[in-house]
């Protein structure tokens, strides 16, 4: 298994799996929206995609958009998308590409990466527990505008 930061010549095959993550949370799925959603993202870099291989085939990603910490002065990320495709379960594609994460982030010194996760996903909190990240103590609030 091979972890790389995605580019544009990932992006056919990128958008597949993107659109896969998207119906395993309910969304019908629309390949073209979601390559051009990941394309805007890549080509304005307002995100950093990293993709996991295995003969060349990409079979997990995770996205991360970044933020800043004012109290910190510090740059931060969000730990937005993190798919592994069902076949590839269980392999370690996730805690891999959580560990390229984790090295990224801190090689651009940032303060902190954050993620959220449903309080019934047992198997991602253990994993994020097995890697030592923490429930912080805040209430996060949501309001939708669509």
């Amino acid at each position: 298994m091979e972890i790389l930061q995605a580019t544009m010549d990932e992006l056919e095959d990128l958008a597949k799996l993107f659109d896969e993550y998207r119906q395993f949370y309910g969304i019908e799925s629309d390949i073209s929206s979601a390559k051009a959603f990941l394309q805007l993202r890549l080509a304005l870099k307002e995100s950093v995609i990293f993709i996991a291989l295995m003969d060349d085939k990409i079979i997990g990603f995770t996205q991360l958009y970044p933020t800043f910490s004012s109290i910190a002065l510090q740059r931060a990320y969000i730990l937005n998308d993190i798919y592994v495709t069902e076949d590839a379960r269980g392999l370690g594609v996730g805690k891999a590409l959580m560990e390229k994460v984790f090295h990224y982030c801190e090689q651009q010194y940032a303060r902190y990466v954050t993620l959220q996760t449903a309080a019934d996903n047992v198997n991602a909190r253990k994993l994020y527990e097995k890697l030592q990240m923490k429930q912080d103590e805040y209430c996060n609030y949501v309001k939708y505008f669509m």
